[in-house]
């Protein structure tokens, strides 16, 4: 690479890293940083744990993305140097190595531009998200519980926190529904492009007679509630139904009537939970699954009206959005963004970082 093109691609670098600083603003960030670690040296702090769980892990979330800037800017100041030596020493081995760490600087630079894309009202939530089995019988179940693996393999590798709130299993193999929780701050941003109906094509593995099998599982991603949401729900519409959780294949997990079904009788919306041992702490989780769908046709409700003066007639881009081919080729291609992997099983494992990436750019470009 001429040192010319060096130089411009270092200053394009800077020019967009000083927008990524600008949009974080560092400044606020260090003073809430300094707030919240007065807060977590508390002595009482404790006492509240559910208040000290968010004060923590905010701490913790904040610390890590401006050390994560700081060293991102110094690796960048850190270029030019090392280009110097290269051209200075006329040594190929450093002029490989700057090479391969502006590659590298590069696309963390690309990733951290993409959070600053994630502003909408409830991106820096954390999020909850739902799969269901659709059409395709037990290929369906087995798919959809290999999309829960996904996204929880995802969030392992990212080093956030995930609690799994119910599951319902299917008879043969794989699920029928599964609601779990991702504990990080703008998990919802990052996931709610993964909203839609997935579609997997492969030879089925329950099929004696080895046929292609085309089967879809259904995402849906919500923020979490907070209090300031004020989602109100009237008792007496609401119908509670308790049962005995259950586990793979029907066995019983629990020997009491723990596990709680919630039906909103004016939406139709039905939740359950069945990870608590105690009920009413499942009647407390699934309350809360209850307001964050509640929440979500609140914001799809005004989102239509806001579509409908625009005149766009609510075009929807969350329904079929991605397939997953294992034949009679390999590919996961985003149907929005044509996004695609040739290694589908690295995606199954978790790797969705550019599906995300590509998600969130590409919305970003529909609201304009």
């Amino acid at each position: 690479m001429a040192i010319v093109d060096v130089s411009e691609e270092l200053k394009s670098l800077s020019s967009t890293m000083e927008s990524i600083e600008a949009v974080l603003d560092l400044d606020r960030m260090r003073a809430d940083i300094a707030v919240l670690e007065e807060q977590a040296a508390a002595p009482s702090l404790w006492d509240d744990p559910d208040n000290a769980q968010k004060i923590t892990s905010r701490l913790s979330y904040l610390q890590g993305e401006l050390r994560k800037t700081e060293a991102l800017r110094a690796r960048i100041d850190d270029l030019a140097v090392l280009f110097e030596l290269a051209e200075a020493e006329d040594d190929a081995e450093t002029r490989a190595e700057a090479e391969a760490e502006l590659a590298s600087v590069r696309k963390a630079v690309d990733e951290m531009e993409v959070r600053t894309l994630l502003s909408g009202e409830y991106d820096a939530r954390e999020a909850l998200v739902n799969i269901r089995a659709e059409a395709g019988g037990v290929d369906a179940a087995d798919f959809a519980e290999q999309l829960q693996r996904m996204y929880l393999r995802w969030a392992e590798r990212h080093g956030y926190s995930t609690e799994v709130l119910d599951t319902s299993y299917a008879e043969e193999a794989g699920i029928k529904s599964t609601t779990f929780a991702v504990k990080s701050p703008y998990a919802y941003g990052t996931l709610s492009v993964e909203q839609g109906t997935h579609r997997l094509v492969r030879i089925s593995p329950f099929d004696n007679q080895g046929r292609r099998q085309t089967s879809f599982a259904g995402v849906e991603v919500l923020p979490v509630v907070e209090q300031s949401d004020h989602v109100e729900i009237d008792e007496s519409e609401l119908r509670v139904d308790v049962y005995r959780s259950s586990g793979p294949g029907g066995q019983g997990v629990n020997t009491t009537d723990s596990a709680v079904r919630i039906t909103h009788l004016p939406t139709g919306i039905v939740v359950s939970c069945q990870n608590e041992r105690s009920q009413i702490q499942n009647r407390a989780s699934a309350m809360n699954v209850l307001q964050a769908k509640l929440l979500e046709r609140r914001r799809q409700e005004e989102q239509a009206k806001m579509d409908a003066l625009k005149g766009d007639g609510g075009n929807s881009w969350g329904n079929q959005m991605r397939s997953y081919v294992l034949h009679p080729y390999q590919m996961v291609k985003d149907l929005r963004t044509e996004y695609e992997v040739g290694n589908p099983q690295s995606v199954l494992d978790g790797e969705i970082d550019g599906f995300l990436e590509a998600g969130i750019r590409w919305r970003k470009q529909q609201e304009k």
